[in-house]
């Protein structure tokens, strides 16, 4: 294979596998916060529990986060050498504040966390966790300050090729950051709801009625079926906000061929770049320019207007509905489990179950969104200033080979790992069943 798609497939592998774990520990942390200040609040130990709990999780997710962060540093100095070439100007003091300013807080306050409750005044095990929550959402923040200049440059000018830095507040507060960053965060945010629903639904059903799971299991939906509906909305309104900045995308994402308007919205086709038309579509008409251009005949970019240099239609399309689907199914389920909890005080077997294997629901959509996020961008690495090919480094397609298949090898072992260690620990946990409480249902007693 081209030396150039193989490096990019390496690249996609580790920051996939990578990307897991941060999304857990982002949001991880408040909610950590929330069990603890409960627990503070109220002297329930129904929060404690919780918190001991899903510290655990968190520990484990911090420590493969670290060490799958590491090996993406590592290529930009072998496959992708021309990235700090050109833009280390830029990118290098980014990356290295997420180092100094959230990075060492988190690595130096996760021991108290996990280990302090007994060791420490109650105080200073609270502000540890503050600290740590504060620190993910950092790393956060200039994760997505890099993420988003490159989608969106600004603040800068170009000197033999080479980007430097003429207004760091443009390059950090860049058109897209708000809406990427805003719509990254409430990602996490329901990765996590999911998680802790669903990994509570699994071990109510296993039998663990003890109060901490169903603390964790009511937090859990009620904040997946809040915050469910905002990340629709925040996500109309970064769709808006690259529509203006990155056209193409948006034209690949909706399948959109020719400017026009009256554009429907696709539910499904099969796009055929080759005849540039889709086939078997079924749309809503009108759609996709009522919802791009708030008007029934708004003229939506094409993917004529990009020839030749927009991304591939295929895997930004398909991964878009992906995105979507899960999302719209991610509404549906919270919502009517936060209904039946409102309404009844319990849930049935079924939706406990349907909880249980949506516990990963999140990592499907953020994976389908970071993917119609970068592989949209192509062919380029930032925006108008350098392409993909550019800085790409003149490594050999058997080398770039052996240690993808290396790569793909660990991870998978690591991935079966994790989710193994989640249920092992789960099922550590588990107390015995309460007295008088039906197998079939939630009794929703959080205090």
């Amino acid at each position: 294979m081209d030396p150039l798609i193989l490096a990019r497939i390496q690249f996609a592998a580790n920051i996939s596998f990578h990307i897991l774990f941060p999304t857990v520990t982002i949001a991880l942390g408040w909610v950590l916060l929330f069990f603890k200040l409960r627990f503070n609040r109220t002297g329930d130990e129904a929060w404690m529990d919780a918190y001991r709990f899903w510290v655990k999780v968190f520990a484990l997710s911090f420590a493969l986060g670290v060490v799958s962060g590491i090996t993406m540093s590592f290529q930009f100095g072998t496959n992708w050498p021309g990235f700090m070439q050109h833009v280390g100007n830029i990118a290098g003091p980014l990356l290295a504040y997420e180092i100094l300013t959230a990075f060492f807080m988190e690595a130096t306050f996760l021991g108290i966390m996990l280990f302090g409750f007994r060791r420490v005044p109650g105080w200073l095990h609270t502000l540890a966790t503050v600290l740590v929550a504060v620190g993910t959402t950092l790393s956060a923040f200039w994760i997505l300050v890099l993420n988003s200049w490159m989608h969106t440059p600004q603040g800068f000018e170009l000197r033999d090729g080479i980007a430097h830095a003429t207004d760091w507040w443009a390059i950090v507060f860049n058109p897209s950051m708000p809406y990427r960053l805003t719509h990254m965060l409430l990602a996490s945010a329901l990765t996590v709801g999911f998680l802790v629903a669903g990994l509570s639904a699994w071990r109510w059903l296993k039998g663990d009625r003890a109060p901490g799971v169903r603390v964790a299991l009511r937090t859990g939906i009620v904040m997946a079926a809040l915050l469910a509906p905002l990340q629709a909305f925040v996500g109309d309104l970064h769709g808006l906000n690259t529509l203006e900045h990155q056209p193409a995308k948006v034209a690949a994402m909706e399948g959109n061929w020719t400017t026009q308007g009256r554009v429907p919205l696709l539910l499904f086709a099969v796009p055929d770049e080759a005849a540039r038309e889709n086939r078997f579509e079924i749309g809503i008409p009108l759609g996709a320019s009522l919802i791009l251009k708030h008007d029934p005949n708004g003229v939506v970019p094409g993917l004529d207007q990009f020839e030749g240099n927009h991304p591939p239609v295929k895997p930004v399309f398909y991964a878009f509905r992906v995105m979507v689907g899960t999302g719209l199914l991610m509404i549906a389920v919270s919502a009517s489990a936060a209904f039946l909890l409102w309404r009844r005080g319990t849930l049935p077997v079924l939706l406990l179950r349907v909880l249980a294997g949506m516990s990963f629901a999140g990592w499907v959509a953020t994976l389908a969104g970071w993917y119609v996020t970068e592989i949209g961008r192509q062919p380029w690495l930032v925006q108008g200033v350098l392409t993909t090919a550019q800085a790409a480094g003149p490594v050999p397609a058997g080398n770039i080979g052996l240690t993808l298949g290396m790569y793909l090898s660990l991870y998978a072992v690591l991935l079966a790992a994790y989710i193994a260690a989640l249920f092992r620990l789960a099922r550590k946990s588990r107390a015995k069943p309460e007295a008088g409480l039906p197998d079939g249902a939630l009794a929703a007693r959080a205090s």
